[in-house]
């Protein structure tokens, strides 16, 4: 019997990991409580097993206020999701240091299913992700849910934008350039191939699935290409072509939102500029708790002493 694609799901959020995920879920257990209702592992250092850089997480809450313990921030990220914070809690071998994205279940539920102009949730979570953590039995299965909506999701954009018939890898790398193309991204051309390359079979093996969820209708040919039916390519280019447009704007909206909400942000800039140096960097308690207005003067004198450049 065919696997479906939540009990496929299902098995890879269970996946192990490193132990320094355990520890920045932990940390976020400690300071959050019940107000967090799953917690999710994606991105580079997932891939790479790198416990070395920062990890990345999203935090699922179904109580906004309780999480952020104050109303203007649960408000801010109700009204433009995910609010990100910069964590540190200590490892097993170090510092642990964590890039951790917050936002209410109900709102990543409807990303996920990529009825809006935002690209950025599914195309993050089509990829490979694991479940450090899940209140209840409940919270688990909301989360297998929306990750494996994520996938259809993405498995039906790659079969819009990409030709009337292909290899796996050719929509999964097509969908991957356009959703790199919708977002204000600096990797390099060859980003979408090595996204797909490092999990190539994961992917073949996700994408008919993933398209009888989407409920689109998929053939084989004998050499493995497929041919889904999509009714109208030129009408989902159109729709795609919206998107980018506005998916730019819709991120420097977020960069903006950042500016004033990406709590400890001072710490996570400098551990960046440290790590990119080799050389410690300080600043004083007034620029810590003024970081927009103190930026001018940081930002002179990192110039000046060949920092950035």
């Amino acid at each position: 019997m065919t696997p479906s694609l939540s009990t496929l799901i299902a098995e890879e959020l269970d996946r192990p990991v490193m132990a320094e995920a355990r520890t920045i879920a932990d940390a976020i257990l400690a300071r959050h409580g019940a107000s967090v209702a799953a917690v999710l592992f994606y991105g580079s250092c997932l891939r790479t097993g790198d416990a070395g850089g920062i990890l990345d997480v999203y935090v699922l809450t179904d109580d906004l206020r309780a999480y952020h313990g104050r109303f203007w921030p649960a408000l801010l990220n109700a009204a433009l999701p995910p609010t990100v914070s910069y964590l540190e809690a200590p490892g097993p071998t170090g510092m642990v240091r964590a890039k951790v994205a917050v936002m209410g279940t109900a709102a990543f539920a409807r990303a996920v299913r990529g009825a809006g102009i935002d690209t950025t949730i599914w195309a993050r979570f089509c990829q490979p992700a694991a479940l450090l953590y899940a209140r209840d039995a409940e919270s688990r299965a909301a989360a297998i849910d929306a990750v494996a909506q994520a996938v259809a999701t993405a498995a039906r954009w790659a079969v819009r934008l990409g030709p009337e018939s292909a290899q796996p890898a050719e929509y999964w790398t097509t969908l991957f350039r356009h959703t790199y193309g919708a977002e204000l991204r600096a990797e390099r051309g060859n980003r979408p191939a090595l996204i797909h390359d490092w999990a190539a079979n994961r992917y073949t093996r996700l994408l008919p699935l993933a398209l009888a969820r989407a409920e689109i209708a998929t053939t084989e040919n004998t050499d493995g290409r497929l041919c889904p039916q999509v009714p109208d390519r030129a009408t989902a280019r159109r729709a795609w072509a919206r998107r980018r447009r506005l998916g730019k704007p819709l991120n420097v909206l977020r960069l903006m939102k950042a500016a004033f909400t990406f709590e400890n942000g001072i710490d996570y800039i400098l551990w960046k500029l440290e790590r990119h140096s080799g050389r410690p960097l300080r600043v004083s308690p007034w620029q810590r708790r003024h970081p927009i207005l103190a930026s001018p003067l940081l930002l002179l004198k990192l110039y000046r002493d060949g920092i950035i450049q």
